[in-house]
């Protein structure tokens, strides 16, 4: 697969490609656009009022109920990928692209057994509010921090940068005012609200959103069944004329198929603006419920990421629509053409709101990596983290901004090397290293420079053009499965420090 292919399926949330999607400015979608902003807008500066201190801009105070969490980690986790670059992604492979996101029950129960009560629970012995924090609070490592900071401030600013495209070119379908003006409305309407309410306005306008998107899905998935015959319509339609597509595998090879299962499963437990999320939760004992609530969520969302896909499938082999020249049009030719125009106006508007709150999270860890993460590790802290943490979310938020605009196809790659980065820096250090006592310092510096290493050299070359890996290996999983074996074989080698690797509290975090 090219960078863009492998872009739409590993840097969740953005569009695969900088192609524009077909203009849809309608009164009636502009309206819905402009009260679901005007919502958005209002949530932030209640949001706003909330946040005094640098521990509720980062954490939300510890103050966030099971219901919205849950509709956050859903909001975060699918953005606008399950709407508008999934379904093509599903029209163009198959059922192949179910794999994607088969893993979401097994992730969220592993998320809870592994990291979330260890991380809240951390929060309090420690006063941690960030993922290196813990990094840096488990090994007993500023540089283990500095280097996980660092990791995580390139990769937010990449994938912001995707994401901030994929805003632009919704809010140009939208309002047909270009590229550029949709790619700094966006931005602007989206900082408005994270420099002030920080996290807790990124919460709430997930909730809002993610409570919408949950019903409009599931109205789609309806109309879906309604314009193909059903699902036995649609399953006999594209059986005629793609038998392949409807096999286990998709268009996929088996090994591409289980390698998305692998990187997206164990992967999801490295991405910061989920799993930072779990500082949050008000109380623990709430987490044994966290993976059904949070699966069941993803599921409902998610009938309209394999609805249209088939659907748009079925009608486009039976000749009821043109074959697609670009798969991400799949949702906005099925909206406009076989879904009220109302419908069709509420997702168009929720695809950008879901947008901006997954640039939003991205804003929060960035600015926390650049003012907390990066200093601590250097010995020092700023004073007034609040008003610096503001800061660097704006400066953050322009650069990456202009990195969207200008950088052309540059972008896919930085999305790729993105969420790659956030696995293999994140996941042995974090996922293995909060439930693994033999995990040494050693170790967890040795992982998260392999995973930073090989992430980048293999992603530029790959870039350039220069490599390539056989059908079915991708560069997030490899990086992944050596940052692993790496963590393993240093933390071996070096396993008589593991004791005084760990203090006494954060033994008992990992025990409870």
């Amino acid at each position: 697969m090219g960078v863009a292919a492998v872009s739409g399926l590993l840097a969740v949330g953005a569009l695969p490609q900088a192609q524009e999607l077909p203009h849809v400015v309608e009164p009636t979608i502009v309206w819905v656009a402009v009260v679901y902003f005007a919502v958005v807008t209002a949530i932030g500066a209640w949001a706003t009022y909330r946040t005094r201190t640098a521990g509720d801009f980062f954490v939300a105070g510890k103050g966030i109920g099971l219901a919205a969490l849950s509709l956050s980690v859903m909001s975060a986790t699918l953005s606008g990928f399950a709407f508008i670059g999934g379904p093509g992604l599903v029209y163009s492979i198959g059922l192949g692209a179910m794999f994607i996101i088969l893993p979401a029950a097994l992730t969220n129960a592993m998320g809870a057994w592994v990291l979330a009560k260890r991380l809240r629970l951390m929060a309090e012995v420690r006063r941690t509010i960030t993922l290196p924090d813990a990094i840096g609070a488990r090994f007993r490592s500023p540089a283990a921090q500095g280097l996980a900071g660092v990791s995580i401030l390139v990769a937010v600013i990449g994938y912001m940068a995707t994401n901030i495209l994929a805003l632009g070119l919704v809010i140009d379908a939208v309002f047909g005012i270009g590229l550029g003006w949709g790619i700094w409305l966006g931005m602007g309407i989206t900082m408005a609200y994270a420099v002030g309410g920080g996290i807790v306005a990124g919460i709430y306008t997930d909730v809002f959103q993610g409570s919408l998107m949950a019903v409009a899905s599931v109205l789609v998935f309806l109309f879906t069944l309604q314009a193909g015959g059903g699902l036995d319509g649609i399953s006999l339609t594209i059986l005629e004329g793609d038998p392949e597509f409807l096999g286990p595998w998709g268009h996929l090879t088996p090994l591409a198929a289980l390698s998305f299962f692998f990187v997206f499963g164990l992967g999801s437990l490295g991405q910061p603006h989920v799993v930072h999320k779990f500082f949050m939760l008000r109380d623990p004992l709430k987490l044994r419920w966290y993976p059904l609530v949070t699966t069941l969520a993803l599921i409902i969302t998610m009938l309209l990421y394999f609805g249209v896909g088939v659907a748009v499938k079925a009608l486009t082999v039976e000749g009821a629509m043109a074959p697609l020249a670009n798969p991400d049009n799949a949702t906005p030719l099925f909206l406009l053409n076989y879904t009220p125009l109302v419908l069709a106006a509420l997702v168009f508007s929720g695809v950008a709101a879901a947008i901006m709150s997954t640039v939003n999270s991205f804003m929060n860890i960035g600015a926390a990596a650049m003012m907390h993460d990066i200093p601590v590790s250097l010995g020092k802290r700023i004073d007034n983290e609040l008003l610096w943490g503001r800061i660097c979310t704006v400066l953050i938020s322009v650069a990456a901004a202009l990195l969207a605009q200008y950088s052309g196809m540059l972008v896919a790659f930085l999305g790729v090397f993105g969420w790659g980065l956030f696995a293999s820096t994140l996941v042995p250090a974090l996922a293995i290293g909060l439930n693994w006592e033999g995990a040494t310092r050693a170790g967890a510096i040795a992982s998260i420079s392999t995973g930073l290493v090989i992430t980048l050299v293999f992603e530029t070359m790959a870039f350039f053009e220069l490599y390539s890996f056989p059908v079915g290996v991708t560069v997030a999983g490899l990086s992944l499965v050596l940052s692993i074996l790496v963590f393993f074989g240093v933390s071996y080698l070096t396993r008589h420090t593991a004791a005084e690797t760990l203090d006494p509290d954060i033994r008992v975090v990992m025990e409870a």
